[in-house]
């Protein structure tokens, strides 16, 4: 019997391809940092809501910031969401290339015959925008973003992933998720999907280990050799 690595076979036993945005395609606060972006948030909170704005100066991640945001308030939930959307979409336009290896990955899932679809906990506004930038619309079949007005969907819920399956009209259970944070593992384990830790950074490969993710890839050009072996 031939020995596969737990990446090669995770891939090849997954009929769609889940990609996370920020980290596995796209570094979305490479060019206007995410603290920057939190202040700024935090600033536009304080104005209306003095005690929403401490609790929300504490954190400098943005997600953070429209999450305390809604829990002050529908409205100034809709506010903040609206404001960080508008800060995504500026970011990503001068964020870089895509992350090393991505572009290929992408191709490289399409070129297997996978569907492909993109779910994070970005807009799916930048998310669109970035792909258009870098000629990559044509290899992502769907595009799942932040869940409107419900933060409490964004991953680890495992909301985002089963509205991505049913967009391709497929079970979820033949998905695999590539993420770089333990929310992207917990969300693919609760939908009942393959999930890959993608090890940005050193101390990430033991985390996940420890999240019994499926496989780990410390870069993206491993996720598109694999699909190409797979």
């Amino acid at each position: 019997m031939t020995h596969t690595d737990p990446l090669t076979e995770t891939l090849a036993n997954a009929r769609v391809i889940l990609f996370d945005f920020d980290g596995p395609v796209c570094d979305v606060f490479a060019g206007v940092p995410a603290p920057e972006v939190a202040r700024e948030l935090t600033a536009l909170l304080s104005a209306e809501d003095e005690a929403a704005g401490v609790k929300a100066s504490r954190t400098d991640d943005p997600i953070e910031v429209l999450r305390i945001a809604h829990e002050a308030g529908t409205e100034l939930g809709q506010k903040i969401e609206q404001a960080l959307t508008a800060a995504e979409v500026r970011a990503v336009a001068v964020a870089g290339r895509p992350t090393p290896g991505a572009a290929e990955a992408l191709q490289a899932a399409r070129a297997a015959g996978r569907g492909v679809a993109v779910v994070g906990d970005n807009s799916a506004e930048c998310v669109r925008v970035f792909l258009e930038l870098h000629g990559l619309e044509e290899y992502v079949t769907k595009i799942v973003g932040r869940p409107s007005e419900q933060p409490h969907l964004m991953k680890p819920n495992p909301f985002p992933l089963i509205t991505a399956a049913e967009q391709l009209h497929i079970d979820v259970t033949s998905c695999t998720l590539i993420g770089d944070s333990l929310a992207d593992i917990q969300a693919a384990h609760a939908a009942g999907a393959t999930a890959i830790g993608y090890a940005n950074k050193l101390y990430k490969a033991a985390q996940f280990a420890e999240a019994r993710a499926d496989a780990v890839a410390e870069d993206m050009q491993a996720v598109a050799d694999a699909l190409t072996t797979a």
